[in-house]
């Protein structure tokens, strides 16, 4: 998040003494359009010759950015964007470090606010950090680009020089063989051969040392590009292979409610920089391969045309690479997937608007595939096979469509609104395998050029593992399968290979993410080892330090029923969660239910209370129950029959609560009505009568 993202979020008063802190020096329209962009160049000091260019590349981007506002609704920030750069190239075009060192004061000013504002030391997260550093690196690497597109400039100016003086040097020996033809030659000339052969002396010797200048440019141009290839290549690794895979990781881990950290805007913007500068690179391996062809054969340098080859490929590959990874899905569709339900996902070529993919809109088709097709896909596509459309284990209707590119934010993307799998064809079943521990994937493909069809790519890529299921009770035992898969895959892994066992630590930390991502409340220790205890059948001692390195298989998570139960440990985790989402949020959030909770600690808690005490557990015996543990007269404690969904749809369970009037306390000692008053349905709110109490 930028700082002026963090600085939208404060306070009005706040807010306005950040937009106070540029005043009308510097538009705020420019500051909000180019946030990301101005402080990735003013967080890392650069060189006073980098300085140098700020002003100009400021009012390229300003200019960019407003000549991509094209709807009536941002005409007038176009046209103060517009203003702006005109007025920075007048006003500092000769003095350009002004305006660095004042936009580093208003950063800093603007820090100081929001460090004030939000309690807090600023310090620049880590992909603010990351940005910043491939943005310089990036940045470096252009300039190297120019210098070399310069140094081509004076090589094609050398080569044209050379010919010129080349073909007049063999226009002057022609002439002198003319004369010598001549019988007999003249005085006259004799003389003009004479002025003609010194003239050509001191022509080879120009042409020789032009010749030594192109040799030695050709070969220092080869090592350039082939250092500015080099560079490309290691930032695009950190992109790709780096901040690209991670993305998809936090993408993955979000299905299991982990917040996303990643950008995938911020990566897009990286990827374009590399699309540009990849492809200049590109073009100016052709130009010297292309000026290098003009020379005479026997003067070109043994070798040369084999290095531009390689450069060339090297540099083609490059690109290759970065679209084809670049080809991404921005929203997963459903991976647990109902039959004969519609659907949607949404695909993003991250640097389609920066090659121009647009101008012919590409065409995405979406199939699905088994789990062995995917694997098949992999193996061909790592030997470099063509990797042609497997065929599809399924039928989806709605499942091609043409990406479009919005100008504004310069992404070019399609979503799929309203597919639906009509039907699936699965494999055969092992042992205790059921179809809901099958996994498929959704197979998306498109075709396109670039360059003016120079070079043409076929990009792919597949959807997070999909479960298939029939119906919505299926749905627990689907999502078993997709919690697993998402917490404990691997990047690179074999599609979808997972590890059998993991840690209690492991598990023990993703259901406490689920729980809290879906009810808004976190799990306590004690709640944990509850879990725990349940997940491995049995008591465990308190201080049981290898807790979390005791390993739980996955038979004993999603598939093996808990003892003298019907159903397995997910399951009941599951449809606890659902009604705690459902139906009981705001007093989870509360701290007013205990959860997870032995019945026998529950009741030995209680034991020792007034009577009229109680509190909440989550039922061991009913799937999404809650029960209400109390203390009776003479101390003896009771539990009620658990509710479910059913009734707490009908009467809130706050509202249950207050039916009970033998319910005094919540345990330890909290008056019912000062905690749970809140939450009763005012009279107004509804029709339904009360209850008539349990307990009579």
């Amino acid at each position: 998040m930028s700082l002026w993202s963090r600085a939208q979020k404060l306070p009005p008063e706040s807010l306005q003494k950040v937009r106070a802190v540029y005043g009308e020096h510097f538009p705020i329209e420019v500051r909000h359009c180019l946030a990301s962009w101005i402080e990735s160049r003013i967080w890392t000091p650069e060189p006073e010759e980098q300085q140098q260019c700020f002003v100009e590349e400021l009012v390229q981007e300003i200019t960019t950015h407003a000549e991509l506002m094209v709807s009536p609704d941002m005409f007038v920030t176009k046209m103060k964007l517009l203003e702006a750069a005109k007025q920075f190239r007048m006003q500092y075009s000769h003095a350009p470090n002004e305006l660095y060192t004042y936009m580093r004061r208003c950063l800093a000013l603007e820090t100081e606010v929001i460090q004030n504002a939000m309690g807090t030391s600023y310090i620049q997260p880590q992909t603010e950090r990351k940005y910043s550093e491939l943005s310089t690196g990036l940045q470096t690497v252009r300039q190297k680009v120019n210098m070399a597109g310069e140094k081509i400039r004076d090589l094609q100016a050398n080569v044209e020089s050379f010919i010129l003086q080349y073909h007049e040097c063999l226009k002057d020996k022609r002439h002198i063989n003319y004369l010598q033809q001549s019988d007999p030659m003249t005085e006259e000339d004799r003389e003009l051969e004479a002025c003609l052969r010194v003239q050509i002396e001191e022509m080879e010797m120009k042409l020789n040392v032009l010749i030594t200048q192109i040799n030695q440019s050709q070969m220092e141009l080869v090592d350039h590009m082939k250092e500015n290839i080099t560079n490309l290549c290691q930032l695009q690794s950190q992109v790709l292979d780096e901040e690209l895979i991670k993305w998809k990781r936090e993408q993955q881990l979000s299905g299991n409610g982990v917040p996303m950290q990643s950008n995938l805007n911020t990566i897009q913007e990286w990827c374009e920089m590399l699309a540009d500068l990849i492809w200049s690179a590109r073009q100016q391996v052709v130009n010297v391969t292309r000026i290098n062809g003009k020379m005479l054969a026997e003067l070109r340098q043994p070798h040369l045309t084999e290095m531009l080859d390689d450069l060339t490929k090297q540099v083609t590959s490059l690109l290759s690479s970065l679209v084809t990874s670049t080809f991404v899905i921005e929203k997963q569709p459903p991976q647990v997937m109902i039959m004969n339900t519609r659907f949607t996902a949404t695909v993003r070529l991250l640097v389609g608007g920066q090659l121009n993919v647009h101008m012919t809109p590409p065409k995405v088709t979406v199939v699905i595939i088994s789990e062995q097709q995917a694997q098949q896909l992999l193996k061909n596509d790592s030997v470099n096979e063509p990797s042609e459309a497997p065929a599809e284990c399924g039928d989806i209707l709605n499942n091609s469509d043409c990406m479009e590119y919005q100008p504004t934010s310069r992404q070019l993307s399609v979503s799929f609104r309203n597919m639906q799998l009509r039907k699936i064809k699965r494999a055969k079943k092992k042992g205790t395998e059921s179809f809901m521990d099958e996994k498929f994937t959704l197979f998306f493909r498109s075709e396109f050029s670039v360059g003016g069809g120079e070079l043409g790519f076929q990009v792919w890529t597949l959807s997070l593992p999909v479960v298939v299921i029939v119906h919505g009770t299926h749905e627990p035992q689907g999502w078993a399968t997709v919690t697993w898969d998402n917490a404990f895959s691997s990047p690179g892994r074999v599609p979808f290979a997972v590890p059998d066992k993991v840690s209690w630590g492991q598990l023990g930390e993703t259901l406490r993410i689920k729980f809290c991502s879906e009810t808004g409340g976190d799990l306590s220790k004690d709640n944990l080892r509850f879990l725990a205890e349940k997940i491995f059948r049995r008591s465990l001692p308190v201080n049981n330090i290898k807790l979390n390195s005791m390993m739980v298989s996955w038979t004993q998570f999603g598939k093996d029923d808990l003892p003298e139960r019907n159903f397995t440990f997910w399951e009941w985790f599951y449809m606890m969660v659902k009604v705690t989402r459902d139906y009981l949020r705001p007093l989870w959030c509360d701290r007013l239910i205990m959860g997870f909770i032995q019945k026998k600690q529950a009741e030995k808690m209680l034991s020792k209370c007034p009577p009229g005490t109680f509190l909440l557990r989550f039922s061991d015996s009913e799937l999404g129950g809650i029960t209400i543990v109390w203390v009776g007269e003479g101390n003896e404690v009771f539990s009620l029959q658990p509710f479910t969904s059913r009734e707490l749809m009908l009467r809130s369970l706050a509202d249950r609560i207050l039916d009970l009037t033998q319910l005094q306390f919540l345990y330890p000692n909290l008056a019912k009505d000062d905690v749970f008053s809140k939450f009763y349905t005012k009279p107004d709110e509804t029709n339904v009568k009360p209850v008539k109490s349990l307990l009579e």
